[in-house]
């Protein structure tokens, strides 16, 4: 009896230091994972205007973000547009990539055809390529067709392999019983309005994972649009933007509003991702198969 109440103390205190040990690391991490994003934020309500050499700002205020949509810098630093620029590239990717990859996985998914294994083995090669090893060859395409230089260049570049993406909403879709669809065949029922009014209503978990990896590339993006749109700085994202307020020549009189920009254009991030991360539990417990 000793010697197994002993047993268990010693493995009662190796587990607590194990737990301690482990804990300390994930704070360290932790720390260090949000230290740039607390400066960051910080820095943007820093009085000087250049990189300051301080950790704690000399002062307080607002003029930093007021200054982004100051209209005396719309020529040289036009924030507002950029941001606008990037919001319409990013709904419209979006919006066009889920349906795609909604529509491709559940074809791949639910119908059998000859060549299909055949097409899934090469949609998996094609998507471990990076998609900025055909920029040449798609910006001299899209200047064929007269989109140099245009956002909604952007918005086919990002949109047009989205369906090579595939894979998770495939895999999703799989585990939905193919008896749905078989009943509602029996019922009269189409193969779209299968997809549309049956299968769609059970997959709000993956819409929602497919909106926000779609919405998130757009928005966030800097070689396609550094690559397409050149120099001309009203047509630059938010990303593209942001780079050139921070360059070199640039950053010892905005790198504060840089600072400032940077905590702006997390915000709609940060709020869509909590507003999707409801409806996905939602979609969760209300996409369950009833028996």
């Amino acid at each position: 009896m000793t010697n197994q109440t002993s047993m268990k103390t010693g493995y009662a205190r190796k587990r607590s230091t194990v737990n301690a040990i482990v804990y300390i690391i994930l704070t360290l991490m932790v720390i260090v994972w949000i230290f740039p994003i607390v400066w960051l934020v910080l820095q943007s309500f820093n009085t000087e205007n250049g990189m300051s050499s301080h950790l704690w700002p000399q002062g307080f205020t607002f003029a930093h973000y007021a200054a982004l949509f100051d209209p005396a810098n719309n020529e040289t630093f036009p924030y507002g547009t950029w941001l606008m620029n990037t919001f319409l590239v990013a709904v419209l990717s979006c919006v066009i990539s889920t349906l795609f990859i909604l529509m491709v996985s559940y074809a791949l998914s639910r119908l059998r055809f000859k060549s299909r294994k055949t097409l899934l083995n090469m949609g998996l090669i094609l998507g471990m390529f990076p998609g900025f090893m055909s920029m040449v060859a798609t910006k001299n395409i899209m200047e064929l067709i007269g989109l140099g230089r245009n956002l909604f260049a952007l918005v086919i570049v990002y949109s047009a392999g989205a369906g090579l993406g595939y894979q998770v909403a495939k895999g999703f879709f799989d585990t939905i019983p193919r008896s749905l669809d078989e009943a509602a065949k029996i019922d009269g029922a189409t193969r779209n309005q299968i997809f549309w009014k049956i299968i769609l209503p059970l997959s709000k978990p993956i819409i929602v994972y497919t909106a926000l990896t779609t919405f998130i590339g757009p928005w966030a993006d800097y070689i396609f649009v550094s690559f397409f749109m050149g120099d001309e700085i009203g047509k630059y994202t938010i990303a593209r933007g942001l780079y050139h307020m921070s360059s070199a020549e640039n950053a010892s009189t905005q790198f504060t509003n840089f600072c400032a920009g940077s905590v702006l254009v997390a915000i709609p991030i940060t709020i869509l991702f909590v507003i999707m991360q409801r409806f996905y539990v939602s979609g969760v417990t209300g996409g369950a198969v009833k028996g």
